[in-house]
């Protein structure tokens, strides 16, 4: 299942690639995912520094291709206060 653009949410210290947990299973890199992630339902919110560069790796991989996103900036963001990214609670 590939998205056509994701969406980069950033806030003023720091940034998430928004992606579904399907993908990350289908990508094989589910359990790779760090706690510094975090979920909400059936979307992963993947840290900018490891996380979401292991995401664009495989889907590059995967796609020959680089996923296009979009980039959202915001002064407070929720995503700290969701779920930590934790591979035995989503698989």
């Amino acid at each position: 299942m590939k998205n056509d653009t994701y969406v980069f949410v950033e806030d003023p210290s720091h940034a998430w690639l928004t992606v579904t947990i399907k993908e990350l299973i289908e990508l094989g890199i589910a359990d790779k995912i760090s706690c510094y992630s975090y979920v909400k339902g059936n979307i992963a919110y993947l840290e900018e520094d490891c996380d979401a560069t292991l995401f664009i790796k495989a889907y590059k991989e995967k796609y020959a291709d680089v996923p296009k996103w979009e980039e959202v900036s915001v002064e407070n963001t929720p995503i700290r206060n969701y779920q930590r990214y934790d591979y035995k609670g989503v698989a």
